[in-house]
């Protein structure tokens, strides 16, 4: 599927801020189900963008901004081909790790070289481990059950269990918060998902991007009503040789999964270990006070 992303966010400062230093996750990257064929990226007021990768692999962009201004454009685009892995005799529907034994894989072992995964066990600030995230994922983690079943449940049960509500939440809401009211947005959702997996001392990692969605038939497609997307995805040894590295995704907001994604309509934009890492855009100010926001996304194929 070829797919053209534009991701363009506005900010409207008063006062005026004085100067201000601003990094930005909006490039996306090559992974075993996509392939960039072009990226651009333009800011207003004109600024000199630098451009490294961070601790993740991920595409990082960063300037700085040293003269007084009441706004910031950013607008990101990329065309991108993406496609679904051949699955070949590996692939999630066999593979048969248990969930314990890969918990066994990442427990501490003094003196032993740990895997280069260990750090998605942990608990981060928007996906902490904890007994209400254990007691909800253990019905779907039964004893002896391979981990894909297991997590595949989870991101169905999920899926039945939590109601998408927009504007019901923002990125302070905690994870816990959202998990007792059931409910929430895909930010929410992804948190959940990663709270529960490092609950049961599983490595999962938070992923930013964007999915294709479609407009009512007859209707032509919305120029920037479509929204950035956020969804889990839990590692499996047993799979660090196949073509997805490692990596099952699983979106409970849209009960998807897949093999390094969820499926040919999704665009992996960065990982981390939760929204902070991989935070789209953002930026230390000086001055300004009261702020307004517009973001608009538009997802289409490229031959609209």
């Amino acid at each position: 599927m070829r797919l053209a992303i534009t991701h363009e966010t506005r900010y409207h400062y008063s006062p005026q801020v004085q100067t201000a230093q601003h990094v930005a996750h909006l490039q996306p990257a090559d992974t075993p189900c996509q392939k960039v064929i072009s990226h651009w990226m333009q800011v207003e007021p004109a600024a000199s963008v630098q451009h490294n990768i961070d601790a993740f692999l991920n595409h990082r962009s960063y300037w700085a901004l040293t003269k007084p201004h009441d706004g910031l454009m950013v607008r990101a685009h990329s065309e991108i081909i993406t496609s679904a892995i051949a699955t070949g005799t590996t692939s999630a529907t066999n593979a048969r790790q248990s969930w314990e034994s890969v918990r066994e894989h990442f427990r501490y072992r003094g003196g032993q070289p740990g895997d280069v995964h260990s750090g998605f066990v942990f608990g981060s600030h928007h996906a902490p481990v904890h007994e209400a995230f254990l007691a909800y994922a253990q019905s779907s983690f039964t004893p002896g059950r391979s981990l894909v079943q297991a997590a595949q449940e989870l991101t169905a049960r999920m899926h039945r269990d939590f109601r998408y509500e927009s504007e019901s939440t923002d990125i302070n809401t905690p994870a816990l918060e959202a998990l007792a009211e059931k409910r929430g947005v895909c930010q929410d959702f992804a948190h959940i998902m990663l709270a529960c997996l490092r609950s049961l001392g599983l490595p999962a990692r938070y992923v930013s991007g964007y999915l294709l969605t479609q407009p009512p038939p007859g209707q032509p497609r919305l120029v920037g009503s479509d929204a950035s997307h956020a969804w889990a995805s839990v590692y499996l040894p047993e799979l660090a040789s196949h073509a997805c590295q490692g990596w099952l995704d699983l979106d409970p907001t849209n009960d998807r999964t897949g093999l390094a994604s969820p499926g040919e309509d999704y665009v992996r934009l960065a990982v981390g270990r939760d929204f902070a890492d991989v935070s789209p855009l953002r930026g230390v100010l000086q001055g300004g006070g009261a702020h307004t926001l517009e973001v608009a996304v538009t997802v289409a194929p490229l031959d609209e």
